[in-house]
């Protein structure tokens, strides 16, 4: 009976990129990430990976605030890639190696070639587990998301992997057409990808204070990007899409998209996700979350009767 198995007995254990993380459940790149007083947070806090936040050569002060709001549904931001620069994160690798779990930096370089730098630099430093290269930053003036141009990701996958000697995935935009899933899935198809994170905000929402008559952020006019719980829907139907569509089956697909609780990491798990990312419910609920959720997790399993998330990932039934 399921009820006889102990919550001490159910493992959340996951592997991406070979590599072994002690709770599939871990943070998203963008809240609190970008400092080293908050990686060390996310290390000390029950997180199954340090993810850092994007980074790109030169430290970057960002957009202009307000560029973060939280809303009952989500949040909606428009950051502008603010971090503090590659090397910090990189030369960070080695403190944060002591909370004996990986610790994977995001890219997110400003141009083609930047991108290609950083990922060929990272190759000096160890105690990088991976790289996840995001191809969806929505909230870059002038920048397009590279996970739109199909061309383009594939022209940049090219050179990143003639330099790269560490793992790679890509954190990818949320696809709506079919085709579009297609189209992404054969690029990436023809590379070692170790993982495909699913998915970042989806770009240029608009939010508005009725009060006031305006709208909610500074930059871009106030357009930015949708997280939280409005997207989960969108979320899970990239996780799954991709899910079916990748034929390397070593290549995992992490869930990222409305995550605030056990059932929703179990949904996204359901629809083939290896492991699961937070973003706006860390944003408000802090380190805290990765426990929680876990804890619900787990509940969710011995009442179902799995012992790990491998007796229900990818196992979603149609009807």
């Amino acid at each position: 009976m399921s009820n006889d198995i102990s919550l001490n007995d159910i493992s959340l254990s996951t592997k991406i990129a070979g590599i072994a993380l002690p709770s599939c459940i871990y943070n998203a790149s963008g809240p609190l990430c970008s400092t080293a007083d908050e990686l060390h947070a996310i290390g000390k806090s029950a997180s199954g990976a340090i993810l850092s936040k994007s980074a790109t050569l030169a430290k970057r002060a960002g957009n202009p605030s307000p560029r973060y709001i939280d809303t009952k549904w989500g949040s909606i931001n428009s950051m502008g890639l603010p971090n503090e620069g590659y090397e910090l994160y990189a030369n960070l690798s080695n403190e944060l190696n002591a909370y004996d779990k990986p610790y994977f930096m995001s890219v997110s370089g400003m141009s083609f070639d930047e991108n290609v730098t950083i990922i060929k630099e990272l190759a000096n430093f160890e105690h990088i587990s991976a790289i996840e290269l995001n191809l969806s930053c929505p909230n870059v003036p002038g920048k397009p998301q590279a996970g739109y141009d199909f061309e383009q990701s594939r022209s940049l996958l090219e050179a990143v992997f003639a330099v790269a000697t560490k793992p790679i995935g890509v954190k990818l935009p949320p696809y709506f057409d079919m085709p579009h899933f297609e189209m992404m899935a054969s690029v990436l198809n023809d590379f070692p990808i170790a993982f495909a994170t699913c998915i970042n905000s989806i770009g240029n929402g608009l939010v508005i204070d009725t009060s006031l008559e305006s709208v909610v952020i500074k930059p871009k006019h106030g357009f930015g990007g949708i997280g939280g719980d409005f997207i989960k829907p969108t979320a899970l139907a990239n996780v799954r899409k991709f899910y079916t569509l990748l034929s390397d089956k070593k290549l995992a697909i992490i869930g990222c998209g409305g995550i605030k609780n056990g059932m929703d990491a179990f949904e996204h798990i359901l629809c083939g996700a290896s492991a699961v990312q937070i973003g706006t419910h860390f944003m408000r609920e802090g380190t805290p979350c990765f426990k929680t959720i876990e804890n619900e997790l787990k509940s969710i399993m011995k009442e179902k009767g799995y012992h790990s998330i491998d007796d229900f990932k990818g196992k979603l039934k149609d009807i």
